[in-house]
């Protein structure tokens, strides 16, 4: 058995310019920013949501700017195999998450578990 639940969203931007972008978004959604010093996040700027509520992100990337949204889980294995199972496709392994493409079209990420609810608020699988 495994667990899964929507994790978030992350606003994925084409731009030079992330800072603003961040800032942007931050205003937008009444959110704050979170500081983070940590260089594997460089290209990502973390907005400071409620623990009960999506963590948002705001991301600098290459393609075309999008919204995209993270499954966390507490096995990335088996909520990957039962995503395949249901249509979706792996397109690439990054670090500790993948991503993978919906029979739609749609990119999504499945990610580990990171919001202090999940054991209680999550879906049970298998």
């Amino acid at each position: 058995m495994h667990k899964s639940r929507l994790g978030g969203f992350i606003i994925d931007c084409k731009t030079d310019d992330l800072e603003s972008a961040a800032a942007f978004w931050s205003a937008a959604l009444g959110y704050p920013q979170k500081t983070s010093n940590d260089p594997i996040d460089a290209n990502y700027k973390l907005l400071q949501t409620p623990d009960h509520e999506v963590h948002i992100e705001v991301q600098q990337v290459d393609h075309d700017s999008r919204v995209h949204l993270d499954i966390e889980t507490d096995n990335i294995e088996a909520e990957v195999a039962r995503l395949e199972k249901l249509g979706a496709t792996i397109v690439k392994k990054v670090r500790t998450w993948c991503v993978m493409q919906a029979p739609t079209g749609q990119r999504f990420c499945v990610v580990s578990a990171a919001r202090p609810d999940f054991e209680k608020n999550a879906n049970r699988w298998g």
